[in-house]
């Protein structure tokens, strides 16, 4: 019997699990909040994620459910459990990945390295903050925000009123969480798999590059990472995945802070951009370590296929036509460069696509994976 996997979310993540589930004999069943969305080729069902009937109504068709994000409501994932669904990662993993203050209160609780930090209701508690940290802080908005939005650096609280307001608006009560600025060297992400009866699988860790609060390249494995950075990294990836009990694919955010310690940034617990290196780069790419983590099967070697693999994103896109267009010139100058795209609209800012490069040579797995992506932006 075939068995049926649920992804609620019609994003890129969930179409990159397509071709792996199709190899796995897995049927991969879709979702989508919209017609037309990048996993519209699985998509079985179009419909809102937050109305509890129309999830159950979807996971009633699947043997187990997962997310292409973490936004749906702990409601509708409660009564989802309730009705006896397979749910990967569970409500009470999610909690954690849907609200940084959660996470950073149970982060501390499992000792986890981490910036300092504060949930902050009104101005004078993130005065009082910014005036103990050097009068400069990250503010955070504690649910909603990816890729930048809802982070802000401030150096006053007039800079974060108009989220105290909404605050006090909503008449909810609530705060803001605030972080210390970290003075970081880099920025790092350490993957692990995690199955439902405990089976663990720690992928390299890697180094990201942001621009504009987007990741935009990636490294594996992070230069210079071997020996005690690689095996702290490992730790707490797979100390957050064995404590908060997620199931499926997990990332860790960290810091590499001037002073050589590893704090914890963010966590995703799903597939994730610093991973899509793995698709070309590792024995196990994550959507097929996803597919088979939540389904409980055996999970796949995590170890690079050569020396480096090199992520670069395709953001934006061109300003005319359609990236297809540009497949033809970026195939022909870098044949070894593959590329990934998400049947996305082009649009300033957007993830529209990505290239992997492998090589032994990190220079040239460099250049050639900017250059073919350098094709396809204008």
């Amino acid at each position: 019997m075939t068995l049926r996997v649920g992804v609620v979310g019609g994003g890129q993540l969930a179409r990159m699990m397509i071709a792996p589930a199709v190899e796995l004999g897995v049927e991969l069943r879709v979702l989508a909040e919209d017609d037309g969305m990048a996993a519209a080729l699985a998509a079985t069902a179009v419909g809102d994620y937050r109305d509890t009937d129309t999830v159950l109504a979807f996971a009633r068709e699947v043997d187990v459910v997962t997310f292409d994000h973490e936004h749906v409501p702990q409601p509708v994932l409660r009564a989802l459990v309730d009705a006896g669904v397979p749910v990967h990662p569970g409500p009470d993993a999610l909690q954690f990945a849907q609200d940084k203050l959660r996470m950073r209160a149970r982060l501390e609780e499992l000792g986890m390295p981490q910036p300092e930090w504060a949930a902050v209701s009104d101005a004078a508690q993130l005065e009082e903050f910014l005036d103990a940290h050097g009068g400069r802080a990250v503010v955070k908005t504690p649910r909603g925000g990816y890729d930048g939005k809802g982070v802000r650096v401030v150096s006053t609280a007039a800079e974060a009123e108009d989220w105290f307001s909404a605050l006090a608006e909503d008449a909810a009560g609530g705060a803001l969480l605030v972080e210390e600025l970290v003075d970081f060297t880099r920025e790092l992400a350490q993957q692990v798999a995690r199955r439902p009866s405990g089976e663990v699988a720690a992928y390299p860790v890697v180094e990201t590059v942001q621009r504009d609060g987007v990741c935009a390249e990636v490294v594996a494995p992070a230069p210079h990472s071997s020996g005690r950075l690689e095996q702290v990294a490992q730790r707490i990836g797979i100390g957050i995945a064995e404590g908060l009990g997620v199931t499926g694919m997990l990332a860790v955010e960290l810091f590499e802070t001037t002073d050589e310690r590893l704090l914890v940034n963010e966590l995703a617990m799903r597939p994730h951009n610093s991973g899509h290196w793995s698709q070309d780069g590792a024995v196990t790419g994550q959507f097929e370590q996803h597919l088979r983590a939540v389904l409980d099967l055996p999970l796949g070697q995590t170890a690079p296929r050569q020396s480096w693999s090199v992520m670069v994103n395709i953001l934006g896109g061109p300003a005319e036509g359609a990236l297809d267009e540009r497949f033809a010139a970026a195939m022909t100058a870098h044949p070894g460069a593959k590329v990934h795209t998400y049947g996305k609209a082009p649009r300033p800012g957007r993830k529209v696509g990505h290239v992997n490069v492998t090589s032994d040579d990190l220079d040239d797995a460099v250049y050639q994976a900017r250059a073919a992506a350098a094709h396809f932006d204008d």
